[in-house]
C-alpha cells in the first residue's frame, strides 16, 4: 500500500517538513556528533549501495525510520527478504532527460557494429519525464541483518584531519576572531569564525567552519548562487536552509557531527518561504547536493595530485585507454569513468556536478580525458603510443550564517 499518490512529491516533503520545523525534529535540527554513529547515517539503497540524493534524500530523511537502508519490492523479495504486512512504501523519483534510439543512416537504415550489433545512441527528450517508485524501509522488511553500528574508532581516517586538510585545500580565506559568531561574507569572499578555543569540542568547531565553507561555495567565482547574492530576509533563509541541509551531507560524510543550534532564528523564514513556496524544498535538496559535490570535489582533486599509488606507478606505462576508476581533472571539472557499456561505451559522471552521461571511443571528449590521463604520468607521451592504438582509441553585499 502507498501513501499519498496525487499530490507531486515537493508538495509531500514540504508539507511533512514544516511540520516537523516547528516541532524541532528536522532532520538537521537533530544534533548529532562522532559518538556511535551508523555506518552511513543518511539514507541509501540496500542492494547497489547508493545514496539517494535531493528531493528523494530528504523524504526518506523525513520518514522517521533510523535504519538509512531503503529497497524497492522487487529488490527485497530478489534478496530473499520481505515486506512486512501492512507496510506502506515512500515515494521516491526519477528524471528522464535522455533515451536510448537504434543509430540510422541518412537513407532510414539500421547501424551495426563491427559484431553485427545495431548501434544505440543517447539522446536528449524535449521535455523530461518524470516517474516514481516507492520503497520500503528496513525496519518494514523481515530477512535482513540488522545493520551495523560504528564508531570513531572503527572508521579508516580521522574525521579532524579529513575536514582540516579539506578547509585547507580549499584556499578559503578564513580569519578568526573573539567573537561569538561565524559567517561568510560574499563582498570580501572571506569566512570570520571564532577562535577554535572558544569551541566545547573540535567537532563542533569543524561543523561550523564547513557550514560556512557551504556558503563560501556560492560565490560568483563558483557556484554562482543566486540565493548568496540577493538582500532581504527570505533571500537569507533560503541560503540558510541550502547550507544547512549541505552542512548535513558533509557532516555524514566526514563522520565530524552536525551542530544546527546557532540557525534555529530561520526556522519561521523556512516554515514560510515553503508555506508560499513548497517546490522550494526541491531547489534547495538539488542545490546542497551541489554544494557537497563541490567541496567534495576539492577533496578529491587533492587525493589525484598526492596519491602515492599513482607517483609509484609514475614509472610504469599506463594503459592508453580510459578504465573503471579513472578521475580526471579537465576544465575545473573531474570525469569519473563509473563502467563499461556494450559497444566500448562508458558509463560517465561529472563532478561536481553529478551530471551523468555515456561516452563513446569516437567521441572528441574521450580523446581529451584520454590526452589529460596520459598527462599525468610524465615518462610517457602520446607520440609512445603506437599508432593502431591511438586509431582505436582517439575520434576522427551580504553575510551568511
Amino acid at each position: 500500500m502507498m501513501e499519498n499518490k496525487s499530490r507531486p512529491l515537493h508538495e509531500q516533503v514540504a508539507s511533512t517538513l514544516i511540520e516537523q520545523l516547528k516541532k524541532g525534529t528536522a532532520p538537521w535540527q537533530k544534533p548529532w556528533n562522532t559518538e556511535g554513529m551508523l555506518i552511513q547515517m543518511l539514507p541509501y539503497n540496500a542492494q547497489s549501495g547508493n545514496r539517494y540524493k535531493g528531493i528523494n534524500a530528504m523524504n526518506l530523511l523525513l520518514s522517521g525510520y533510523e535504519d538509512p537502508r531503503w529497497l524497492t519490492f522487487k529488490q527485497a523479495e530478489s534478496m530473499g527478504a520481505k515486506i512486512l504486512k501492512g507496510e506502506k512504501g515512500t515515494m521516491i523519483q526519477f528524471v528522464k532527460t535522455h533515451e536510448q534510439k537504434t543509430m540510422r543512416d541518412e537513407q532510414g537504415s539500421m547501424v551495426f557494429d563491427e559484431l553485427g550489433n545495431p548501434v544505440k545512441q543517447r539522446l536528449p527528450l524535449s521535455r523530461p519525464i518524470v516517474s516514481s517508485a516507492w520503497v520500503f524501509n528496513a525496519q518494514q522488511i523481515s530477512g535482513l541483518e540488522a545493520i551495523v553500528k560504528t564508531g570513531p574508532k572503527e572508521i579508516s581516517w580521522d574525521p579532524m584531519e579529513r575536514a582540516e586538510a579539506l578547509i585547507k585545500n580549499s584556499s578559503a580565506e578564513i580569519n578568526h576572531r573573539y567573537i561569538d559568531s561565524a559567517y561568510y561574507d560574499v563582498r570580501y569572499d572571506a569566512i570570520t569564525l571564532p577562535e577554535r578555543s572558544q569551541f566545547a569540542a573540535a567537532d563542533l568547531y569543524y561543523a561550523t567552519a564547513l557550514h560556512e565553507l557551504a556558503h563560501w561555495t556560492g560565490h560568483p567565482s563558483r557556484l554562482d548562487r543566486a540565493s548568496l547574492l540577493h538582500n532581504g530576509m527570505i533571500e537569507y533563509s533560503k541560503e540558510e536552509l541550502r547550507a544547512e541541509i549541505a552542512s548535513m551531507l558533509i557532516g555524514s560524510e566526514l563522520r565530524i557531527g552536525h551542530d544546527p543550534g546557532q540557525h534555529a532564528a530561520y526556522v519561521d523564514s523556512w516554515v514560510s518561504v515553503l508555506e508560499d513556496t513548497p517546490f522550494e524544498i526541491h531547489a534547495a535538496a538539488a542545490d546542497a547536493e551541489k554544494i557537497f559535490e563541490y567541496l567534495l570535489a576539492i577533496e578529491r582533486k587533492q587525493s589525484i595530485e598526492l596519491d602515492p599509488t599513482m607517483l609509484a606507478s609514475a614509472t610504469e606505462t599506463p594503459r592508453p585507454f580510459l578504465s573503471t576508476g579513472d578521475e580526471i581533472l579537465y576544465k575545473d571539472r573531474i570525469y569519473r569513468v563509473e563502467g563499461h557499456l556494450k559497444q566500448g561505451r562508458l558509463r560517465m559522471e561529472q563532478l561536481p556536478s553529478g551530471i551523468q552521461f555515456t561516452l563513446s571511443s569516437a567521441d572528441p571528449l574521450y580523446g581529451e580525458l584520454l590526452e589529460k590521463k596520459i598527462a599525468q604520468h610524465p615518462l610517457i607521451s602520446l607520440e609512445q603510443i603506437s599508432a593502431e592504438t591511438l586509431k582505436n582509441n582517439l575520434p576522427s553585499s551580504t553575510k551568511k550564517r
